[in-house]
């Protein structure tokens, strides 16, 4: 879970206008800022497997996230991959 000041500069980095918290940007980076922390957690305890299974959810949502960004508007999939370095 991330704290309510992490996810407020999060917010603030991706949004594509003021009022935004829902749009793909958003939603990925969020998402990817989950992941990283929970991938944290489970390299310290590995024999969680429930937090594994979640992971596994989060990077799936994640990734239906970006496929409907890329098809929707390849310019701006292309603008949030390079900014989350998510793919080289």
């Amino acid at each position: 879970m991330l704290a309510k000041t992490k996810k407020e500069k999060v917010i603030k980095e991706t949004r594509t206008h003021d009022e935004d918290t829902g749009s793909p940007e958003v939603q990925v980076a969020l998402l990817s800022n989950r992941i990283d922390e929970l991938a944290k957690h489970l390299k310290k305890n590995k024999k969680d497997t429930h937090s594994r299974r979640g992971l596994l959810g989060m990077v799936a949502e994640r990734r239906t996230h970006l496929a409907y960004l890329a098809k929707k508007d390849e310019k701006r999939y292309k603008s949030l991959i390079k900014k989350l370095n998510l793919k080289k």
